[in-house]
């Protein structure tokens, strides 16, 4: 919807152009450009404002009002320098019921008004109709108003007619005849499904009205024009202030200070603050005389001047004749009978003093008679002439007969028309008809849309027009009230009225809850009742239960639907107050807590806690449910238990020391526990020897006579972490790190070995080397690797220095065999065979031997 509202201003962007609307008045709406429109079907809607045929009077002063700058329907300047932008939401609605399929119907055929057909936009309501349907409104309007004149007028005047909702006038030449856009410029506007439907796409350029000088910029649209929203530099009324910019629409602003320009009086200024228009006349009131001077009276100083209603009197300058004019101004003039008068007859002219008549001249009167042929034979006479005596021959009106009778009186023959009338019901019958005849003068008398009137209108053809009378539905007391047209009146809800309900309370209240007028019954009242209760004297807090309903029992039950219910099953009656409500502080039996309880139920009660209150062994409290209780001694307080509490049977339950495990063997008692003599097991300090200690004493012991007890007197069997024993007694804690046990220490080569103290060991303080003996053992080994990886490098070059002989000795053919026949095998020694697979043998023998001597000798 809104999309379908900005496309006002938008339009297709080729070749049409854009047109942006400045900020309009009132809630700053940006009209832009914008696509879309809806496919085929009816669109449009019957503008805001009564439906057809309803508040014609009051469509007509808006509309009135609309053309003129200073009605009611003026733009007023809004807080906000905007202006009135009621003609803005108008033109917002009719373009969103424009592009609404169905929405905009036509008034007179109550059809939907089609994209695509041809149709007119009143000025005044901006109603849309189709074309067909106002043409030929207008002809049967001016028809009807034209239908109970004579003959002789009929088709002499330029007859009006009116808007189907506005009643705003026409004139007969202003029939629409041709099918334009909403702005007027171009005829027979194509179809586009961009465009609002039946605008021509392009902007609008109307003049606002009230005419401010600007045109307006939206793109052609329907319904009226938005407020000017031009910014202009304008000053105040009474052009006392600075000019400040305002938009054009709401230019016009007061300054509120003191008009002082001068009254009409032209002795007083005007107190009002700064205002439109002229200054409202003079408020306050003087003796004036009249125009005459004859009477003096206490008037209004805005009309200083005024007549009194007695006859001037004053003397003419003939001397023979008083003034007969009423209180007027200036000089009374010349005597009328005085200077050159005429006679009767006109031909003769008399010089005769004002006191003497003007005598007849004796000539023939000769004046034209009333009927138009004929002149008046008689002398010059005083008053009017006779009537035409002079027969003649006459023919009717209808040409079909001829008479010869006197001249003033007409001819109407006897024959009746035959022809059918306008509304080819009933023949005109009228005597001597000239052809012309009237339209049907019989009432219509059938019964119109509201089904509360019968159509007033003559004989017509087609239906009726709808109902121009107007209902006021009005509110229960009548204040207020809404117009709607007749026969709406039964859909149309009552308005809401704000005057509040007058009607008198029916409950026992002097005055009813304030509540807005309503039909029907008055809604419960809910004020507190405030009766005096009988019991307590307190006032009743409950809301007015005089008229409650309550459903009544023991009806007789219908028995079947068929059967209509004989007594209402809800009945209106006043209840009893219901019991007193209000607090009243209450102790409960065991006097734990004050509470507020309703006066209808004050008396001992139980408040559901445990009693509480310290038994005889000082120990324990009385578990019994919230109970009377005797004060023995009331110096005690409520505290301790009376004779209706328990009697403790528990054991004691005393806290023991830290570290007693075993409960008191007395029953429950007060004061402090006797010391436990029991024997306690516990473990040593190594955890491996159970010793058995008095438990008092271990629990009253300190630390180190606690440590004493706990020890079992064996030397300690933890490990430390070097791996020894500890050689402490047993302890608790972690054990010193002091082991001083002997370890051997070897050097790097594990030849040389010493004993060490353990501590001095881990601790890295002594450490071992190698001595020359060492050293020279490990040159000898070294060499013995070098041997070894020599051998093994000769033998791996014998070894592919054969098979390159044996890969030479194949590619040398038969030559190579007979030359192997000639050769003689020598045959090679174990030594020769296997001493490179000896040599590496013997060298790791010596150096295990060597490793075996050395660490033996250590």
């Amino acid at each position: 919807m809104e999309a379908s509202w900005r496309q006002v201003a938008g339009g297709r962007g080729r070749a049409r152009g854009r047109a942006t609307a400045a900020p309009s008045s009132g809630n700053g709406v940006h009209l832009r450009g914008a696509g879309g429109g809806r496919e085929k079907g009816s669109v449009g809607a019957a503008g805001p404002g009564p439906s057809p045929g309803g508040a014609a009077t009051a469509a007509a002063a808006g509309s009135s009002a609309r053309r003129s700058p200073s009605g009611p329907g003026a733009p007023q300047p809004s807080a906000a320098n905007d202006g009135d932008i009621r003609e803005l939401e108008r033109t917002k609605q009719y373009v969103n019921e424009a592009f609404q399929a169905g929405a905009m119907t036509c008034l007179i055929c109550i059809a939907s008004v089609k994209r695509n057909q041809a149709v007119w936009s009143c000025s005044g309501c901006f109603c849309i109709f189709h074309m067909p349907c106002i043409q030929k409104w207008a002809k049967d309007s001016q028809f009807l108003i034209s239908s109970p004149l004579t003959d002789d007028d009929f088709g002499k005047r330029d007859y009006s007619w009116p808007c189907p909702k506005c009643r705003f006038e026409y004139k007969r030449s202003d029939t629409p005849s041709r099918y334009y856009c909403y702005c007027g410029k171009i005829e027979d506007p194509p179809l586009d499904p961009w465009l609002v439907p039946h605008s021509c796409g392009q902007v609008c350029e109307r003049e606002f009205k009230p005419p401010c000088g600007h045109k307006c910029l939206l793109l052609c649209h329907p319904g009226p024009c938005p407020p000017c929203p031009k910014m202009v530099t304008t000053t105040c009324y009474c052009k006392k202030a600075k000019p400040i910019p305002r938009r054009c629409s709401a230019k016009e602003w007061s300054c509120q200070l003191p008009c002082g320009r001068k009254l009409l009086c032209g002795q007083h200024k005007c107190e009002n603050p700064c205002h439109a228009g002229s200054c409202p006349p003079c408020p306050r009131v003087s003796r004036q005389k009249c125009v005459c001077g004859k009477q003096v009276a206490e008037r209004s100083c805005a009309s200083p001047l005024w007549h009194c209603d007695q006859v001037c009197g004053k003397t003419l300058p003939c001397g023979n004749h008083t003034c007969e004019r009423v209180c007027h101004v200036g000089v009374c003039g010349e005597c009328p009978r005085s200077g050159k008068r005429f006679c009767p007859c006109q031909k003769s002219k008399f010089s005769l003093p004002c006191t003497e008549d003007v005598p007849t001249c004796g000539d023939s009167c000769d004046k034209v008679l009333e009927c138009g042929i004929h002149r008046c034979s008689q002398r010059c006479h005083r008053g009017p002439c006779e009537t035409c005596r002079q027969e003649v021959e006459k023919q009717c009106r209808c040409g079909k007969h001829t008479k010869r009778m006197p001249c003033h009186k007409p001819y109407l023959c006897e024959t009746k028309c035959v022809k059918m009338r306008d509304c080819q019901k009933h023949q005109c019958r009228r005597k001597c008809c000239p052809g012309n005849c009237p339209p049907c003068d019989q009432n219509c008398g059938r019964t119109l849309g509201c089904r509360n009137h019968k159509c007033p209108s003559v004989c017509h053809r087609g239906s009726c027009y709808p109902c121009p009378e107007t209902v006021d539905v009005k509110c229960s007391c009548g204040n207020t009230k809404v117009t709607v047209p007749c026969g709406r009146e039964r859909t149309t809800r009552p308005p809401k009225c704000k005057e509040q309900c007058s009607r008198p309370p029916t409950c026992h209240h002097t005055s009813q809850e304030k509540h807005r007028c309503h039909f029907g019954s008055c809604p419960p009242c809910h004020q507190p009742c405030q009766k005096v209760l009988e019991k307590c004297g307190h006032l009743c807090p409950a809301p007015c239960h005089d008229q409650a309903l309550i459903k009544q029992t023991g009806r007789h039950q219908p028995t079947g639907p068929w059967e209509q219910p004989s007594e209402p099953a809800f009945i209106q009656t006043a209840l009893p107050c219901p019991p007193c409500q209000v607090p009243i502080p209450m102790e409960c039996l065991g006097k734990h807590e004050v509470s507020p309880l309703p006066c209808h139920a004050v008396g001992p009660y139980s408040c559901k806690r445990v009693c509480g209150r310290t038994l005889g062994c000082q120990n324990h409290t009385c578990m019994k449910e919230c109970h009377k209780v005797t004060e023995v001694d009331a110096s005690t307080g409520k505290n301790k238990a009376g004779p209706e509490c328990l009697q403790c049977e528990e054991g004691c339950s005393k806290s023991r020391p830290p570290g007693c495990p075993h409960p008191c063997v007395l029953p429950c008692h007060p004061g402090e526990c006797p010391p436990c003599v029991q024997m306690l097991r516990i473990k040593c300090h190594c955890k491996i020897t159970s010793l058995y200690v008095e438990c008092r004493k271990i629990t009253t012991a300190d630390v180190n006579e606690k440590n004493l007890l706990s020890c079992c007197k064996n030397q300690c069997p933890k490990e430390l972490p070097c791996g020894h024993r500890c050689k402490e007694m047993c302890h608790p804690g972690e054990c010193p790190f002091n082991c001083n046990q002997k370890v051997k220490l070897r050097c790097p080569c594990k030849r040389i070995k010493k004993e060490l103290q353990c501590n001095k060991v881990r601790e890295n303080q002594i450490s071992i080397e190698c001595d020359t003996t060492c050293k020279e053992m490990k040159r000898k080994a070294s060499e013995i690797k070098e041997a070894e990886a020599k051998a093994a490098l000769e033998e791996e070059k014998r070894r592919q220095q054969a098979e390159l002989e044996a890969f030479e000795n194949r590619l040398k053919g038969r030559r190579k065999k007979n030359r192997k026949r000639d050769e003689v095998a020598v045959e090679l020694t174990l030594w020769q065979k296997y001493r490179y697979c000896l040599l590496p043998l013997g060298a790791v023998v010596v150096l295990v031997f060597a490793w075996y001597i050395a660490y033996d000798v250590d």
